[in-house]
Parts: C-alpha cells; sequence; structure tokens
C-alpha cells in the first residue's frame, strides 16, 4: 500500500496540484482515496495515470484532474447534501463523501450500481444513498439538494435537476453533443440561474428522458 500511496501523492502534485486546483480538502480527498480499487484489476497499475479509464458496461472512470476539477467546482463546505448522477465506480462518490454531509447517487445500471455500493460500504463509507434508476430526473424523494454533479453529459441542465436544487445551489456538469461538451457550473439564486463555462471536455453521454436516447 506504500506504492499507492506514493502514487497517489505524486498524482495529486503533479496533475492536480500543478494544474491550478488549490482547494486544500480536496486536494486530501484525492490524495486519501485509494483510487485503483475502482478500476478493473487488469487495469490498476494505470489507475493513476493521466487519463479516464473503461469500468465495463460503455462507461468510464473520470480523469483525475476532472473529478477534482469538477468537485472543487462545487464549492462544498462539508455542510451540503449532493445528488450525482452517474454512480459509475463509485470513485467520485467517495471524493464527494469526505467532502460533504450525504450524498445521494444515481446510477441507470444496476450492476454498476450493486458493485459501487459494495466496495464503498466496505470502505466504510457510510454518508451515501444509492438510486437505481434515470439519473436526467434527478431523484425527487431525496429532494432538495444543496449541490448537483453529472458524470455524464447532457444535451442541456435537466428541469427536473433545477426544480431539485436548492436555492443557492450549484449544478455542475458537463453540457453539449454525444462527442464533445464544456463543463459547465450552474447557480440558482432567486428562481434565475447563472451558467458559468469552465472549459472543454469529452464525457460519456446521459441516457434518460432529458438526457440522450440509448
Amino acid at each position: 500500500m506504500v506504492r499507492e500511496a506514493l502514487l497517489r501523492r505524486r498524482m495529486v502534485q503533479g496533475q492536480i496540484r500543478a494544474r491550478g486546483v488549490r482547494d486544500e480538502r480536496v486536494l486530501t480527498a484525492m490524495e486519501e482515496v485509494p483510487r485503483h480499487l475502482f478500476v478493473p484489476p487488469d487495469l490498476r497499475d494505470a489507475a493513476y495515470d493521466d487519463g479516464p479509464l473503461p469500468i465495463g458496461d460503455g462507461q468510464t472512470i473520470s480523469q483525475p484532474f476532472i473529478v477534482a476539477e469538477m468537485t472543487h467546482a462545487l464549492r462544498l463546505s462539508g455542510s451540503e447534501k449532493v445528488l450525482e448522477i452517474g454512480t459509475g465506480s463509485g470513485y467520485q462518490t467517495a471524493i464527494l463523501s469526505r467532502l460533504c454531509r450525504e450524498v445521494v447517487t444515481v446510477e441507470r445500471l444496476v450492476s454498476l450500481s450493486m458493485a459501487a455500493r459494495t466496495l464503498l460500504e466496505g470502505l466504510g463509507v457510510r454518508n451515501v444513498a444509492y438510486v437505481v434508476g434515470d439519473g436526467s430526473l434527478g431523484c425527487p424523494e431525496h429532494s432538495p439538494y444543496d449541490r448537483i454533479l453529472s458524470a455524464a453529459a447532457s444535451p442541456d441542465v435537466p428541469p427536473p435537476w433545477l426544480a431539485q436544487l436548492a436555492e443557492g445551489g450549484i449544478i455542475v456538469l458537463p453540457m453539449g453533443g454525444r462527442l464533445e461538451q464544456v463543463l459547465a457550473r450552474v447557480t440558482k439564486r432567486d428562481g434565475e440561474t447563472r451558467t458559468e463555462v469552465l472549459g472543454g471536455c469529452r464525457f460519456v453521454p446521459l441516457v434518460g428522458e432529458y438526457g440522450f436516447r440509448d
């Protein structure tokens, strides 16, 4: 485990801090969560490389820098309830769980949701609720949310997310077409939304009623 800890430290310093992420809480979480456990066994040697990796079922675990950048963009203080769209391997979920009060994570693929839950609970994560369903609909039964983070690209901000977002809340999502998107931060204040473009990105598509067709 000493080797993996060293690789995480190098990942944080060389891939994340060096690119401008300065939130020490985010950097600490990235350094502590064992990313190699969230990738397939045959890819564990590449777990700390500077890029995304396939996790099966056509899904990926995002590049470490993108995970850190999106988490940083949420502006978490520790008291928030966060809705995560796309549990995937559970890596982003693990990062969020260390930085907020509660995570509700929605995944449309039962196999991924179950595997992520088993792994996270095995690591002692207890502040996460796991939901299987159409992420483009959000999760109204647990709303409202202080923050929403999407690990899948949507053509626009799904209206249910805005309805479930608390006043003053923030949504961070990839937005655009199937192949190329921009990373956007949407803030809700006084019933109005403000959108900031944080940069270009490429994510798997959000499949669902307010996303793309499967």
